[in-house]
């Protein structure tokens, strides 16, 4: 079972940061993972709490997470960030 991976307008825009550095290849394969199984480990993902209530997280680098959030009945991982903390 598959998922479709899509993003939001800001996702976008973090994408096209993320694309001139080292870190595109990272976040590429962790765009890969999610698209097979977006609770797959490891690598770990962190279920976050407050505004993001419902959101996950993983770690592209030690400053930079991907944050997402999964619609089981569609079969779609929606991707929220890409590029800095989540705020």
């Amino acid at each position: 079972m598959t998922y479709r991976i899509v993003y939001t307008k800001q996702a976008r825009k973090d994408a096209r940061k993320l694309k001139g550095t080292p870190l595109a290849a990272k976040a590429k394969k962790l765009l890969v993972l999610l698209s097979g199984d977006p609770f797959h480990t490891p690598p770990p993902f962190e279920k976050l709490l407050g505004d993001l209530e419902g959101a996950y997280s993983r770690r592209i680098n030690i400053q930079h997470r991907l944050v997402y959030q999964v619609l089981q009945k569609e079969q779609i991982v929606k991707v929220l960030r890409l590029w800095t903390h989540y705020e």
